[in-house]
């Protein structure tokens, strides 16, 4: 799959345009949620609405940065470095990246060698520490993984735990798979029809609104 990458600062104004509209790695999991009924989750169908909105020029509301997110980004080429010397490999940093068509992408904190792809989670809360590191539970991570994998074409991913307190470091090599990645594709490809049903919705309420407001009172 042909993707083109931007090697713009992350959280700069360039990084958030490039990323507009596009169904990213970080929320494929989102995108994939569902009801015990087997419908879209409140989470899936809000993604999807954000999306729609900024394919039409809009701004969905931003989250603002949490502390957790701020130390993750602090604690990001410290734990790249660490990663580095306990495994031998030189990482290449690369920005966010996007399928040709623009649909999916994502931010990848690095890629190694021809076949794989480092993802770091620093581990700020108690809750994600004991979740990810104590009982082994990688579950929140494993859709954005495959989605990489799927997405560039790559062999594995090291999924790196970064705990800076405790200065204790987990990698979890997560291999290529090709079940699970043919039925996060089919699920991905389902929800972006979704996105665009809702891009198509959008369009036409503004349409009608614009023409209603330029018809004589």
């Amino acid at each position: 799959m042909m993707v083109n990458f931007f090697n713009h600062p992350q959280g700069s104004d360039e990084w958030h345009e490039a990323r507009r509209g596009v169904i990213t790695g970080s929320r494929f999991r989102d995108a994939r949620d569902k009801l015990k009924s087997g419908h879209p989750s409140k989470a899936c169908l809000d993604y999807a609405r954000d999306l729609a909105r900024e394919r039409l020029g809009g701004s969905a509301p931003s989250k603002p940065q949490s502390a957790a997110m701020r130390v993750g980004t602090e604690q990001e080429p410290v734990a790249r470095a660490r990663y580095e010397a306990k495994t031998g490999y030189m990482v290449e940093e690369v920005g966010f990246f996007s399928t040709a068509d623009g649909l999916f992408g994502g931010s990848v904190d690095g890629l190694i060698d021809e076949d794989g792809v480092l993802e770091i989670k620093t581990m700020v809360s108690s809750d994600t520490l004991f979740t990810a590191v104590a009982e082994h539970d990688l579950s929140a991570y494993r859709d954005q993984c495959l989605g990489y994998l799927w997405l560039l074409g790559r062999k594995w991913v090291d999924l790196v735990l970064w705990c800076p307190d405790l200065k204790h470091m987990v990698i979890h090599r997560i291999e290529r798979d090709e079940e699970a990645i043919e039925a996060l594709e089919s699920d991905m490809l389902a929800f972006a029809k979704k996105v665009d049903e809702y891009e198509f919705a959008l369009s036409m309420a503004l349409a009608a609104n614009e023409h209603n407001q330029l018809e004589p009172a």
